[in-house]
């Protein structure tokens, strides 16, 4: 499954001049997330850059059809316009994939928002 998420579901307050980028996998039933990776991306475009090559990473390493969204995603470039408008603007882009065990989530955050 695939969502984004609008700035205002996610915490702000930061101030550099990068754009965060960080990816995690929460196990169900567990209280901690696990990181699977971060970046600071010098523009939009960096950070969705970013972004797919977390994508293609995770999804490489899921069954086929946990995959399957993650590979859509990586081919849907309407999608990738929508993220980079959303974070040029100043709102937060977030991909989010499951699979039977895990969620696993990865946003970028344009200067002045926070994780």
């Amino acid at each position: 499954m695939l969502r984004t998420t609008a700035a205002e579901d996610l915490p702000a307050v930061r101030s550099t001049g990068e754009y965060l980028c960080r990816a995690a996998a929460y196990p169900l039933h567990e209280a901690s997330s696990i990181p699977l990776g971060s970046h600071d991306a010098a523009s939009p475009r960096l950070a969705l850059r970013w972004l797919r090559e977390r994508t293609s990473n995770i999804t490489d390493q899921l069954d086929a059809a946990y995959a399957q969204p993650g590979h859509y995603w990586l081919t849907d470039e309407a999608e990738h316009e929508q993220a980079l408008a959303y974070l040029t603007t100043g709102t937060a882009y977030r991909l989010t994939l499951y699979d039977e065990t895990t969620c696993y989530v990865l946003v970028a955050y344009p200067p002045g928002d926070t994780p």
